[in-house]
């Protein structure tokens, strides 16, 4: 006899699904989902300057994770779905409105507004992933993923609506357990009692998309920054306030140059190419430390929105920290990027990192200017990208 043929799995709803030729094109839709975050990263840099201290910090963190996940998880999403057919196209209307509402609510997420936040962060994540698993069905390895997933979302939903209830320090426990369980989660493929875990190599990842999709969102967080900055000018204009405009805005342009003169294009082809490490290689690189430059900038555009109230006076610690440790938390995080994608010690960026450092006490004790500060992080930043330019000169020859 001759063994039977497996089963032809046949997807319920293929027209849903993205057709797998090639680099899958950002949409439209997906474009102007991520317009919402533009408003995110200007609250959550205006709560970081409202707050100056360790636990608005810690906070802002906190918040930044929680919406990262919001983001990220529907980039994976529309990594698999069609966002130019009627109900992808739906649920990311929707999740914009809820990405919207949470963004409204980080002014007070904890100061009585954090159960707004948490009911709407529950809705998100567990109505997102229910709705992937109405529109994946009759494809199993996606099916699979989501239904392990589910219960893990849940859970950490329930936990920060929980801490919302609480408040205070239980809020802020949590929320960081909340985040913690979701890395943990991710990180082992979900794994639910009875059913195991969805490894990486299933996930069916085009890694092409998602890497345009996360440059999409740095260039977001950078086009915030400027915002800020030419907001902030735009009600003192002289010779002083443009000085540091444009002091500020050479600092965006260097960030801008880290990420993406060379490693931007050349990581898309790393990811896509990467075979069943894709899963692997993308939850590393974009879910883990894609945040890290996102926290960066974001602390940077608080510098600069220092830099740009007082540019002459003497730096508080406040002021050093945001201006220098803004461009050292986002070389630190590209510096993760490029040692995961090209398994290489990024040597200019570690070197950057403790420089900008070990100028912070420095700032602080001569009291230096906010421009000064803002000057030394620029020449470290410049720094990295001459570096980067000699060394392909000198791979070229």
């Amino acid at each position: 006899m001759t063994p039977s043929e497996p089963p032809v799995v046949r997807p319920k709803r293929p027209w849903l699904l993205r057709e797998r030729r090639g680099v899958e094109p950002t949409t439209s839709t997906e474009l102007f989902f991520d317009l919402v975050f533009i408003f995110t990263t200007t609250q959550l840099a205006h709560y970081l300057i409202a707050h100056p201290d360790w636990r608005g910090a810690a906070r802002t963190a906190l918040v930044l994770a929680l919406i990262w996940f919001v983001w990220i998880y529907t980039a994976w999403g529309t990594n698999w779905l069609r966002p130019d057919q009627a109900p992808v196209r739906a649920l990311l209307i929707a999740l914009m409105l809820g990405s919207l509402l949470l963004s409204a609510a980080i002014p007070e997420a904890f100061a009585g507004g954090g159960l707004v936040f948490a009911l709407v962060y529950l809705v998100v994540q567990v109505g997102r992933t229910v709705f992937a698993l109405w529109a994946v069905r009759g494809q199993p390895l996606l099916v699979d993923g989501f239904q392990k997933a589910l219960p893990w979302f849940i859970g950490t939903s329930l936990l920060v609506v929980i801490g919302a209830v609480l408040g205070g320090a239980f809020q802020e426990t949590l929320w960081a357990a909340a985040i913690v369980i979701e890395v943990i989660g991710l990180s082992t493929g979900f794994p639910v009692p009875g059913l195991g875990r969805s490894p990486a190599e299933q996930w069916m990842v085009e890694g092409g998309h998602l890497a345009e999709r996360c440059q999409a969102f740095i260039l977001i967080a950078l086009g915030e920054s400027i915002l800020v900055t030419g907001s902030t000018l735009a009600q003192q204009l002289d010779l002083t306030m443009v000085g540091a405009f444009v002091l500020a805005f050479a600092g965006s342009v260097a960030l801008w140059w880290v990420y993406f003169a060379r490693s931007a294009p050349a990581a898309a082809e790393v990811i896509a190419r990467a075979g069943e490490r894709t899963g692997a290689l993308g939850r590393l690189a974009f879910n883990y430390l894609h945040p890290v430059m996102v926290a960066g900038i974001i602390v940077t555009s608080a510098g600069d929105e220092l830099l740009l109230r007082e540019p002459g006076t003497p730096a508080t610690t406040v002021a050093v920290l945001f201006t220098l440790g803004g461009p050292a938390l986002f070389l630190a995080g590209h510096a993760g990027y490029k040692a995961v994608l090209w398994r290489t010690l990024p040597t200019s960026r570690i070197a950057a990192v403790l420089l900008l450092l070990a100028l912070m006490p420095v700032g602080v004790a001569l009291g230096a200017p906010v421009a000064a500060c803002a000057a030394a992080a620029l020449a470290v930043t410049v720094a990295v990208i001459l570096t980067d330019r000699f060394r392909t000169l000198a791979a070229a020859r």
